[in-house]
């Protein structure tokens, strides 16, 4: 596959490929080369064209320093070739060799405690470490050279899942990074002391040498700043890490292409140096994982969410890990997909953006941390459904990828996201408050549920092809993006912006100017004059407290919810509501149309929901946090007709996606129930996992799916 200089970062990117990548994580390392001739036979009989390897063998393939050996995945790559099977290398640097750990023992990591991490696990080495990025050098440059001529290599990934087990460091190598990212951003102590506000708690410094990084078992609170720093100096290491990397690769073979396969999103700026470094970006999806997130909605809807917020990022991508069977690491376990199921969670990763997926994994390991991590293939070697489910799905790629490679996600609502200093400007000051995609998830979640197109966007992106942008309590809003959301607004879309944006500057400061800011205000024709919490039954208390997942906080922290006497309500349209989590009072310019009010205590009759006119569009605030109930509102009084599901009268577990080019649109239907459902009111097309034609009805077995051609 030819690599194709990619576009800059946009959720409307697409990948340019002139074919769909599909296959496995392979590990021929874990088993006797005798099995490696079968293991490419029927990976190739699959309908597989590429297999993912090497991300953990760092030890094979560099035994002593210095000493490197590539035979066994020369022999093992020569195997697959030989099946018209081609190969993703990884570097291997999740997993440093013993020799590397114990003669160089200061690239471990350090905990907040002050623990140094021991061999036996993965992600155990400091990237910050200068020492442990020139051994990463190392081994890149030796790889490089090795592979740069062999044409069955076709592109790289970086590293795995970076900052998935663990993102901190609190060793001296990365305090001495950090004072010295400090330095750089800031060019004096002063500067620095002023944007962190130093005359409060006495928290200035005389030097750069004096700062420590930040933790959060202190007897008080950190300084805002300081914490927003230190995960900003987090994210800008881990992208100079994997720089270091992708520079060698291109130098070796500029045809290769070049992602990284996310876990998680801790401290890692996609927006950033790290996403534009790439070709494209990977995410590795097990939607029966997070269980956090599953409480909202079920897997079906967590992989929805997941899937769409990492769109935001980067437009197109793939999926180098998409979960085939039962999961677990000696700490937890995972539901296991019934008959049908993969097929459908994979056919799900496909209609919202993927245009590559690798099963994980091939086989299962017979020994490590995950010998209960179920493959394609069994423990006894033997293929059973998940192998014939995993080449159905195959089957229907080839019946869909001519159609599907070229377009792009349809979103009408929109909501804002991919802003990694709101993400970690929340984490700095939570105020036992939802973060942004706590809010702006319940959107999401009736979207999908309700078959409206839906998905996530950054405020600077291309706004021209979205109806309605939400901005979930961004709290800092700014000001370079206001041109474009002023256009969008102008041009007929919907602006809803919700409380607490604009509330802080870039250095966690509170501005003079009322929230939502100048652009913001300006726009919407309002301005905060005072805000407060509200009680609401078995909401968040004083100290919420964040998760590791996407932004979401533990839920079964949080202390009790206070005085039910302090609870807020609002009308809006003809029914009355109770505020969630907070309430604004709203100074409205004339020209401000109320939509809804206060409806009791002092605030009663005062503005909670308006709208102002703009051009062809409006722009509207809310004064409160979403709560299910307002979702609906805002949809039947503030959407609208502007807004309508991609299928009427959907089922409720009937999952619809729409997939689109200038020429032709791709309707995903995808049954993620065990029993059967029938629709009424689809679209005329072709079915082209069935090759039937569809016009009104259709029948949808257990984890049945269709791929309709418009």
């Amino acid at each position: 596959m030819k690599r194709t200089p990619p576009a800059p970062l946009s959720v409307w990117r697409t990948l340019n490929f002139d074919d769909f990548l599909l296959g496995v994580p392979h590990y021929p390392e874990h088993v006797d080369e005798s099995y490696w001739l079968r293991d490419a036979e029927r990976i190739a009989a699959a309908g597989f064209n590429v297999v993912r390897l090497g991300e953990f063998a760092w030890h094979l393939m560099e035994p002593r320093e210095g000493v490197f050996d590539f035979s066994l995945f020369d022999r093992a790559i020569a195997v697959l070739a030989a099946e018209g099977v081609k190969t993703i290398f990884c570097t291997p640097t999740a997993t440093p060799p013993r020799w590397l750990t114990a003669t160089y023992p200061e690239v471990l990591r350090v905990d907040e405690r002050g623990r140094t991490a021991t061999h036996g696990s993965r992600q155990h080495a400091d990237t910050n470490s200068p020492v442990y990025r020139m051994h990463s050098r190392r081994i890149t440059e030796a790889l490089a050279r090795h592979y740069a001529g062999n044409p069955n290599v076709i592109g790289w990934q970086t590293d795995n899942e970076l900052n998935t087990t663990a993102s901190t460091s609190y060793s001296e190598a990365s305090e001495r990074e950090f004072r010295r990212y400090l330095h750089d951003r800031y060019e004096t102590i002063d500067k620095l002391n002023s944007a962190w506000g130093g005359n409060f708690w006495a928290l200035a410094y005389d030097s750069f040498d004096q700062i420590a990084i930040p933790r959060k078992d202190n007897p008080g609170f950190v300084a805002p700043g300081h914490m927003q720093d230190y995960h900003r100096f987090l994210a800008h290491a881990t992208a100079a890490f994997q720089h270091d990397q992708v520079e060698i690769l291109r130098r070796a073979n500029s045809e290769w292409f070049i992602f990284h396969n996310l876990g998680q999103l801790e401290d890692i700026d996609l927006r950033g140096q790290f996403g534009e470094n790439l070709d494209f970006l990977g995410f590795d999806i097990y939607p029966m994982l997070y269980d956090e997130m599953r409480r909202a909605g079920g897997h079906p809807a967590t992989q929805a969410l997941h899937l769409d917020v990492c769109r935001a990022y980067s437009g197109n991508f793939i999926v180098p890990e998409q979960a085939s069977g039962f999961g677990s690491q000696p700490g937890f376990s995972t539901m296991t997909p019934e008959p049908g199921e993969m097929r459908r969670m994979a056919l799900s990763s496909v209609a919202r953006g993927a245009d590559g997926l690798l099963f994980f994994r091939w086989r299962p390991a017979h020994f490590g941390a995950e010998i209960y991590w179920m493959g394609i293939i069994d423990h006894d070697d033997v293929p059973r459904r998940r192998y014939q489910e995993a080449k159905q799905f195959a089957e229907d790629i080839g019946r869909i990828k001519k159609d599907l490679l070229g377009t792009t996600v349809r979103m009408d609502v929109a909501i804002a996201g991919a802003d990694f200093d709101n993400q970690e400007a929340y984490r700095t000051y939570p105020m036992g408050m939802p973060s942004p995609l706590e809010d702006g998830m319940l959107l999401h979640r009736y979207c999908y549920s309700k078959g409206i197109a839906c998905g996530f966007i950054h405020p600077e992106d291309d706004l021209s092809r979205i109806k309605v942008l939400y901005v979930p309590h961004w709290v800092m809003w700014k000001p370079e993006w206001n041109e474009n959301v002023e256009t969008f607004v102008r041009n007929g879309g919907t602006l809803i912006v919700g409380a607490m944006t604009g509330t802080r500057d870039e250095n966690n400061h509170i501005p003079t100017d009322l929230a939502p800011g100048p652009g913001l205000s300006k726009l919407c024709g309002v301005r905060v004059e005072e805000f407060g919490r509200v009680a609401e039954p078995g909401a968040e208390g004083l100290f919420g407290l964040h998760g590791t997942e996407f932004g979401f906080h533990n839920p079964a922290k949080r202390p009790p919810a206070s005085s039910a006497s302090r609870r807020h309500r609002f009308i809006l349209g003809n029914r009355e509501y109770e505020a969630a989590h907070l309430y604004e009072l709203l100074a409205l310019d004339d020209d401000v149309e109320v939509l809804g009010h206060w409806s009791n205590r002092f605030a009663s009759g005062r503005a909670a929901v308006t709208s102002r006119k703009v051009g062809k569009g409006r722009a509207c605030y809310v004064g409160t946090y979403l709560a299910e109930s307002l979702v609906e509102g805002l949809v039947d009084h503030v959407l609208g007709a502007d807004v309508q599901p991609l299928v009427p009268d959907l089922p409720p577990a009937v999952e619809v996606v729409l997939r689109e080019a200038e020429d032709r649109k791709l309707l995903f239907l995808l049954n993620c129930d065990a029993e059967p459902v029938e629709l009424s009111s689809v679209p005329a097309g072709t079915d082209l996992l069935s090759g039937y034609q569809v016009d009104g009805g259709l029948a949808l077995g257990p984890y049945g799916c269709a791929v309709l051609r418009l």
